[in-house]
């Protein structure tokens, strides 16, 4: 176990070395340092602000579970939370010191590549980040509870209550669960920062004020700006290392229920698959460090999409042939594999997984499909501003509508696949493996918001259109980029979740079953009355989640507006250059609202399956599991493509690729407006949504045991 230990504590050694290479990239003048210092100091006051709000939540409900289930529940929680705030708060870091540093690599070299690779290299903190803690998390509680693996205390136990669980799955499931908070408050509180400064800057700085995207003009400039690094990288980071935690839980714990309730047979197959996920995640962080130290040390291209694409490749490759040797050394002589649905010996499991990286791999594949300008249908949906502001829309709905259609077609063929592989346990090593070389993924996608608030520091600083034109570039592909990280997000949700339901279903019986009736258990009766209508109500939360989060960000975007009209109005010579703005009120109106807005969709995510549960029992919150995750799934696919379509379809005008148009005409006014519309499908719905469907399975599995004793009706 100790041995483990070593990759992660590695990765993290190797944060610190691509942190202070980093630091001593230039930094450009004083006018452009001084930009990024107000942008750094606005992420800091905001990040410290809402981990402060976090923990008094994160106490809370540590306490809570502790008293319900058991105390070590509580400890591995506040571990997840630790985790997961520390990934964001480092990726964060990062990324306010690398923006100014791209900037001036496209000032001094006049080329992608210089700029791209510090972008890459600022990213690669979060990235690191991401992967090493969030294995180091799942290792520590390993190693602190390494008792609850032992055949005396691998059982199940009932506490003072008379609630029936495994000690190490429901320990687990607390730290899951830790990860699972902060990244809703992340998130979200992220999502609506960033969209609300986002939205009014375009809102009244183009299509009203008629100036320059990121002009130093606009008072919410700095406020969008900071608020690209608090949602679109901080958030990005705890959503993403949710996601990854969650994969790997939904095996170990589908692993131990299926162990127990099969009388407790051959219990060394079961340790061995209960580390197994682990194993595998580990060689897949060990293949994104190769992956990303090669990409730092040569020489890197003006071709963003190749670069980024070749370390997402290494990285896939070099966790594949890995994994292969370590599956042959990890689970070759074993017995009992059967049990757990293995059709073909040891590798059925590692077959299950390698899908799932390919699977996640033409998820994000489709989703540059439909967001790169690169393609016709993005392209086709910016020439729809020559018709007007509402073919723009419509236009934008459907192609983000159309996008949901492949990749569930890939997440059915994954499914199907992996199960006929390995059974359930396959399924989720699926999600595990689109997963794998999540430190990689996030490095990416980490890119984009560093290299979009470069654009934004280059604008400021009065520097020349060609620095601007080549950030430009870079955040176009930092869209998509983006756009593929949140479908393998989405994809492995989906997954994860399927495995997580079996959990849930096994956690709802009592000791003493046999494996005989696992079968019997995984049933969940659609046409059950209460099923049924927890399936109803479940396919509606997505859309009163989304519809709240929506609403949160145009609250605050009304009061940005409502405050740069004030400011242009009261102080004219903003607008001629010769007074400055005041950013900070326009900050300090983003950092409020954010913090405000984002408690009421947390508590959703956690009551909605307590409510339900304590009302109408197991079966209830079975169908609204079911209702929630597929409805959820869509309309995330839906929000992510359809916003990343918008806002390269204003790109694609903006860098000139649209014969006799420009910035400033009426026709880029009709793709800022559809820009403005996708901002916070596409950073704060979208994102939110798979975070979503996590916890309410998560929360459901903890409290089964407690729905079937405590049920009211």
């Amino acid at each position: 176990m100790l041995m483990n230990f070593l990759l992660p504590l590695f990765g993290i050694l190797l944060i610190a070395l691509n942190f202070k290479l980093l630091l001593n990239k230039p930094e450009g003048n004083q006018v452009m340092i001084d930009i990024s210092r107000r942008i750094r100091k606005g992420a800091d006051t905001f990040i410290a602000h809402e981990y402060r709000v976090v923990f008094m939540y994160a106490i809370f409900i540590a306490v809570v579970l502790g008293s319900l289930t058991a105390w070590y529940v509580s400890v591995a929680f506040l571990i997840g939370a630790c985790m997961s705030s520390l990934a964001g708060y480092i990726g964060m870091k990062a990324a306010t010191r690398a923006n100014v540093r791209v900037a001036e690599a496209a000032r001094t070299h006049k080329q992608l590549g210089p700029a791209l690779k510090i972008a890459f290299l600022g990213g690669s903190v979060m990235g690191l980040s991401v992967g090493s803690l969030a294995l180091l998390g799942i290792l520590l509680v390993m190693f602190i509870f390494s008792h609850q693996l032992r055949p005396e205390h691998f059982e199940i136990v009932q506490n003072y209550l008379g609630i029936n669980f495994i000690p190490i799955a429901m320990t687990l499931s607390g730290y899951a669960l830790g990860c699972s908070i902060v990244a809703m408050f992340d998130r979200v509180g992220g999502g609506v920062y960033t969209k609300a400064a986002d939205m009014a800057a375009d809102l009244v700085g183009k299509t009203e004020l008629r100036i320059p995207e990121d002009d130093p003009r606009n008072p919410a400039t700095i406020a969008d700006n900071v608020g690209d690094n608090v949602g679109d990288v901080a958030g990005l980071g705890a959503d993403l290392l949710e996601s990854f935690v969650g994969s790997i839980l939904s095996v170990i714990v589908l692993a131990a229920y299926t162990f127990v309730l099969s009388g407790k047979r051959n219990y060394e197959t079961a340790l061995a698959l209960i580390k197994y996920p682990i194993g595998f995640a580990l060689i897949g962080l060990a293949s994104c460090m190769i992956a990303i130290v090669v990409t730092v040390l040569k020489k890197v291209s003006n071709k963003p999409h190749a670069e980024l694409n070749t370390a997402i490749v290494i990285s896939a490759v070099l966790t594949i042939i890995g994994n292969f040797f370590y599956t042959s050394f990890a689970l070759s002589g074993l017995n009992g594999l059967e049990m757990y649905g293995f059709r073909f010996g040891p590798h059925s499991a590692f077959l299950s997984a390698v899908l799932g990286i390919f699977a996640g791999i033409v998820i994000g594949l489709l989703a540059e499909f439909y967001t790169s300008d690169n393609f016709w249908p993005t392209r086709n949906l910016s020439y729809k501003c020559k018709q007007g502001t509402g073919m723009v829309i419509s236009g934008g709905l459907a192609l983000g509508m159309k996008s949901t259609f492949l990749p569930c077609l890939v997440l059915f063929g994954t499914i199907i696949t992996a199960d006929y592989f390995a059974g359930l346990y396959g399924v989720a090593m699926a999600a595990v493996g689109m997963l794998s070389f999540v430190a990689t993924s996030v490095t990416i996608d980490s890119y984009g918001p560093i290299a979009d608030n470069a654009g934004g520091i280059s604008e400021m600083a009065g520097l020349e259109p060609e620095v601007r034109h080549i950030t430009d570039r870079l955040d176009m592909v930092g869209n998509t980029t983006a756009a593929i990280g949140k479908g393998f997000a989405i994809g492995s949700a989906a997954l994860a979740a399927l495995s997580l339901f079996a959990s849930y279903m096994f956690s709802q019986t009592s000791p003493g079953e046999f494996v005989k009736r696992i079968q019997e258990l995984l049933v969940l009766n659609i046409i059950n009355a209460r099923t049924l209508a927890g399936a109803v109500v479940g396919a509606s939360l997505p859309y009163l989640f989304s519809g709240i989060l929506i609403d949160s960000v145009v609250k605050s975007a009304a009061k940005m507006v409502d405050e740069i009209r004030r400011q242009v109005k009261e102080m004219p010579g903003i607008l001629d250059g010769t007074q400055e703005p005041d950013y900070e009120r326009c900050i300090a109106i983003s950092a409020d609202g954010a913090i405000k807005e984002m408690v009421l969709p947390a508590i959703i995510s956690i009551v909605s399956p307590l409510i339900s549960g304590f009302l109408f029992g197991v079966e209830f919150v079975g169908g609204l599991l079911v209702g929630t995750t597929l409805s959820g799934i869509m309309l995330a696919l839906f929000t992510a493509n359809a916003g990343g379509a918008w806002d390269n379809a204003k790109k694609h005008l903006e860098q000139g690729k649209i014969e006799g148009l420009k910035k400033g005409s009426d026709e880029h006014a009709a793709l800022v407006v559809g820009d403005t519309v996708g901002d916070p499908l596409k950073d704060t719905v979208g994102p939110s949504l798979d975070i979503l469907i996590k916890i309410m399975a998560v929360v459901s599995l903890i409290f089964a045991p407690l729905f079937q004793r405590f049920k009211v009706f």
